[in-house]
């Protein structure tokens, strides 16, 4: 075990914990536990608080992405509630009015919201207390308001020139002549309406009823592309995990159009090696992990997108056989810098949660507006914010597998896991980071499964980030190798001498945001961990 100064305690539970980078999300699913609930009625309860009380990260009108494991069934569950491009979202249609990628910004960025679906979804096939009720905390943050967080604050000061083009969204957020900073309180009076009929008329309410009426018309106002049918022909998709063996555990991800494929197909690259006898971050061990990295990013580039519309070998990419006839492109004494993906940067405009019960269920969530404050956009009179996926995830390129279509999902960055061992889950965990989730992921199951770490020494633990990843946006990025500022000045000049380009990200750079359960299936003790890189905490009952 690797052991160090850690900023933060390990916290114990036996009834409930629930790691969110809300601390009041956190607290509000703990209250739902108290009052009878289960972990999937506060998992419920956090991610409608968290898209109030996490502004620049998510939304009514972003998107999820969740892992269900319910233990009387023993049934893990995943639920796929992403959006597609608008009726006229075609790449000629941009191409024709000068632009060369997506719009980032504005209402040709947005997707078809998924979030309020998956809620739905959730309360449908998993809950137990009233969805009127659920709905209570964030209908009373949204409401009365709330105090803005460290972080929160940081990402306002960001982006005033983005807000300030939107003049909804300027009415909601500025303050003083800015927008809202640090400890200031945050109340959305629109959002809280639009809550309340969502809590009455349920997802139906969002998608075909007038809540949705009033939103398309907001957009096409603003000039977007969206028909009140883009609304109502939202689908999520109910489906079985994909997953692969790591050492002695399973880990399972989310399936396509998110790119969790990615942590399994490098899980099953770096196997191979003994990275336990190499050391924890190690250069020789982050080398490996690095190259495999670039391995599966660029199969990830090359062939991935919406199942729906392309066809591309999932099955064979997460294989056994498929990483042993890879694995001898790793240069174990030299770093493959020659491979073409894109870049994308950021600190995670996104947020992920966890939830388990004394029960044994686990609830694994994941969802995002993509950039922060994505779009841009609310919808005036609705306290919407929408999320830019599409401006971020789709392609103009002829051919591409991203090119942007009618009815089309892009791409996901987005993705969680569990690992299960004797058929039991013992790991609950993720990160927002874009890019970085999946490279975030095998560093922590790495540092819980080979190095022994404890749950709140793995998430703290000096983080890599390897460059370029995904984003369509900019292409050909020379290689290059982020280290957090914590990481042994040693281990840079080792990683150089291997070839690599290493960086160091300056202090105070959020490289993710990990909350994570470790859950002991002999006695039903939980143990939580909250990244101190966020405003986040574990809570535990």
């Amino acid at each position: 075990m690797v052991t160090g100064n850690l900023s933060r305690s390990l916290v114990y539970g036996r009834k409930g914990i629930v790691c969110s980078n809300s601390p009041l999300a956190a607290s509000a699913g703990i209250q739902v536990m108290q009052q009878g609930g289960n972990a999937f009625d506060a998992a419920l309860a956090v991610a409608a608080t968290e898209a109030v009380t996490l502004v620049p990260l998510s939304s009514m009108g972003g998107d999820s992405f969740i892992l269900v494991y319910e233990a009387a069934t023993g049934q893990l569950t995943g639920i796929n509630s992403s959006g597609a491009a608008p009726t006229g979202a075609t790449a000629e249609y941009y191409r024709s009015r000068g632009h060369e990628v997506m719009p980032i910004d504005g209402p040709h960025s947005i997707s078809v919201p998924g979030e309020v679906a998956a809620w739905e979804e959730m309360h449908r096939r998993f809950c137990t207390l009233p969805f009127s009720q659920l709905l209570g905390s964030a209908i009373g943050y949204a409401e009365e308001g709330f105090p803005v967080s460290p972080g929160i604050g940081r990402s306002f000061a960001h982006a005033v020139d983005k807000l300030a083009q939107f003049p909804a969204s300027a009415a909601i957020y500025s303050s003083n002549g800015g927008m809202k900073a640090e400890g200031e309180m945050l109340a959305n009076p629109d959002l809280a309406r639009s809550l309340q009929q969502v809590a009455e008329g349920g997802a139906n309410e969002f998608y075909r009823g007038d809540l949705a009426r009033r939103m398309v018309e907001e957009l096409r106002k603003a000039g977007g592309l969206f028909t009140e049918s883009d609304f109502a022909d939202h689908r999520l998709d109910v489906y079985d995990p994909i997953a692969t063996d790591y050492r002695d555990h399973v880990v399972y991800q989310t399936r396509p159009p998110t790119q969790g494929f990615l942590l399994l197909e490098m899980l099953n690259l770096v196997e191979g090696f003994d990275l336990e006898s190499l050391g924890q971050n190690s250069a020789e061990s982050i080398h490996l992990m690095t190259e495999a990295k670039k391995i599966a990013y660029e199969d990830r580039n090359r062939l991935s997108g919406d199942p729906r519309f392309v066809e591309w070998p999932l099955e064979e990419l997460i294989s056994k056989e498929y990483a042993d006839r890879r694995r001898g492109e790793i240069d174990q004494a030299r770093a493959n810098n020659g491979m073409a993906t894109a870049h994308e940067d950021g600190d995670g405009n996104t947020t992920y949660f966890c939830v388990a019960d004394g029960a044994g269920n686990c609830v694994s969530w994941i969802h995002s507006l993509s950039n922060a404050f994505g779009s841009g956009f609310v919808a005036a009179g609705t306290g919407v914010l929408f999320n830019n996926r599409g401006g971020r995830g789709f392609s103009l390129e002829p051919g591409h597998p991203n090119v942007i279509e009618p009815g089309k999902r892009t791409m996901h960055t987005l993705n969680c896991y569990m690992a299960f061992k004797d058929s039991q889950p013992v790991i609950v965990g993720g990160t927002p980071g874009g890019d970085y989730q999946p490279q975030c992921g095998l560093q922590v199951l790495a540092n819980l499964i080979d190095y022994g770490m404890d749950p709140q020494e793995a998430v703290e633990a000096p983080r890599w980030w390897s460059f370029p990843g995904t984003d369509p946006a900019s292409v050909k990025t020379p290689s290059e190798l982020r280290l957090e500022a914590g990481m042994p000045l040693e281990t840079g000049k080792e990683l150089e001498a291997l070839g690599h380009k290493v960086v160091r990200r300056r202090p105070g750079i959020n490289d993710g945001k990990v909350q994570l359960i470790v859950r002991d299936p002999n006695t039903g003790v939980l143990k939580g961990a909250s990244d101190p890189r966020g405003d986040g905490h574990a809570a535990a009952w």
